[in-house]
């Protein structure tokens, strides 16, 4: 339910209300960091933007493309956040190829989840060979 009262609203708070990002300052740290661009242009988070800004997002190896589409004034659940923007197809073509391409190498390399987390025996273990 994107609110349509409001006119702009800060980039670092509409990337933490779209979902993108667990926190504000999570996102603002992106922003600063140089891995959000409005108009393939770097901003700050304190920048305003409206709906049809035009967002390229790098986070974690993977590629948005975005329009925003609308804003809100608090966070919404993800099934409503993701009305507030539209992807590019091709950026969704991209994204798809980027994920597999990461499944393989991960294949490739043999990783694997640890099958349970360290007991206190384990990390007394774990300590004593760091420390030698």
């Amino acid at each position: 339910m994107p609110n349509i009262d409001l006119e702009s609203i800060r980039l670092d708070k509409w990337l933490w209300i779209a979902r993108f990002y667990k926190t504000r300052k999570l996102a603002a740290d992106a922003v600063s960091g140089g891995k959000i661009h409005l108009n393939k242009q770097r901003i700050k988070p304190g920048k305003e933007i409206k709906p049809g800004a035009i967002l390229t997002i790098n986070k974690e190896s993977l590629n948005w493309e975005i329009t925003v589409l609308g804003l809100a004034k608090q966070r919404l659940p993800a099934k409503d956040a993701v009305l507030l923007y539209e992807e590019d197809p091709e950026s969704i073509a991209k994204r798809e190829k980027q994920m597999t391409i990461l499944r393989e190498q991960r294949t490739l390399v043999g990783f694997n989840a640890p099958e349970h987390k360290p007991n206190k025996k384990d990390r007394r273990l774990i300590h004593q060979f760091k420390q030698f």
